[in-house]
């Protein structure tokens, strides 16, 4: 599993050359600005598994672990595994469990996948956060879950949705339409990383269907949405900034002359149009959560 199915939808990019202890604050950041969706979405998942029945959860793809405490405050009587590639990002999952008091529940799991699917041992839920399509065959990725499940658990796929807007169509420099244009290229790149992924097998993104190959049940598709609207408070702002500085530094060789002139301007501090002062900065996005169960 690729480390950067972390930053799925809001920072497709390379990141071989990513530091992960730098990144982990603003991967914890964006997870908190969309805690109240994923809270939505894991109290919706008790509805689909009995809360008390569920005594093991895997997290496939955890990142920092924000998702993973709010599967443990979820499903209190279960163990909840964070799994992940990268150690710095466990490591903050692990402090993050300590300081909300459910260390004794919450533990990590250091694995590669698909390489480490047979570290993962059996789960009643497992949750895979934008991470399935880090896989390069997602369908025997999804047979492989099934084979993990025990008996009536449940598979919650995060798969699709909207990309996240931060700013209005026109911005009042540069050519109206900067963030479609920004996605545009990013659906180019997920592509090339789609296409290059050991083992690629190209699917239709029919996550009911692929569920259903796995041998899985079905149990019904959500969407949840973050809405965070202008003016921003200082948290989403700063992760906005932050969002806008990635990509500037990672599509300088993507994006038209006019466009990076509009980034540089947005980016700087001194502009009055800059992200740092506009008043029509907002967050919006949604994250579509796809389920199934064995049995």
């Amino acid at each position: 599993m690729s480390r950067h199915q972390h930053q799925h939808q809001h920072d497709h990019h390379h990141t071989k050359d990513l530091n992960w202890g730098d990144m982990a604050l603003f991967l914890e950041r964006e997870a908190e600005i969309q805690g109240p969706a994923y809270a939505r979405a894991t109290a919706w998942l008790g509805e689909l598994v009995p809360a008390a029945g569920v005594r093991r959860v895997l997290d496939i793809g955890s990142g920092p672990g924000v998702v993973t405490a709010l599967l443990a405050d979820a499903f209190p009587a279960a163990e909840v595994v964070a799994v992940d590639a990268a150690p710095e990002l466990l490591e903050r999952a692990r402090a993050r469990a300590e300081s909300r008091g459910l260390g004794a529940r919450v533990s990590t799991l250091h694995a590669e996948l698909p390489a480490g699917f047979d570290d993962l041992g059996e789960a009643d839920l497992i949750w895979a956060g934008n991470s399935l399509h880090h896989l390069g065959d997602q369908r025997a990725a999804l047979a492989t879950f099934a084979t993990k499940l025990r008996s009536g658990g449940l598979v919650a796929l995060v798969e699709g949705g909207l990309p996240a807007r931060h700013l209005p169509w026109n911005i009042g420099i540069g050519r109206p339409g900067l963030e479609a244009r920004i996605d545009a290229v990013n659906a180019e790149w997920f592509g090339a990383m789609r296409e290059g992924l050991p083992g690629s097998e190209e699917e239709i993104d029919d996550w009911r269907a692929l569920l259903a190959s796995a041998g899985l049940t079905p149990s019904g598709t959500r969407s949840f949405l973050t809405d965070v609207p202008a003016p921003a408070p200082a948290l989403v702002r700063e992760k906005v900034v932050a969002h806008f500085t990635h990509q500037r530094e990672v599509m300088e060789d993507r994006l038209t002359a006019e466009d990076l002139t509009t980034l540089d301007r947005l980016l700087d501090p001194a502009d009055p149009h800059s992200l740092h002062h506009r008043p029509d900065v907002f967050h919006l996005t949604a994250r579509t959560v796809h389920t199934a169960r064995k049995g």
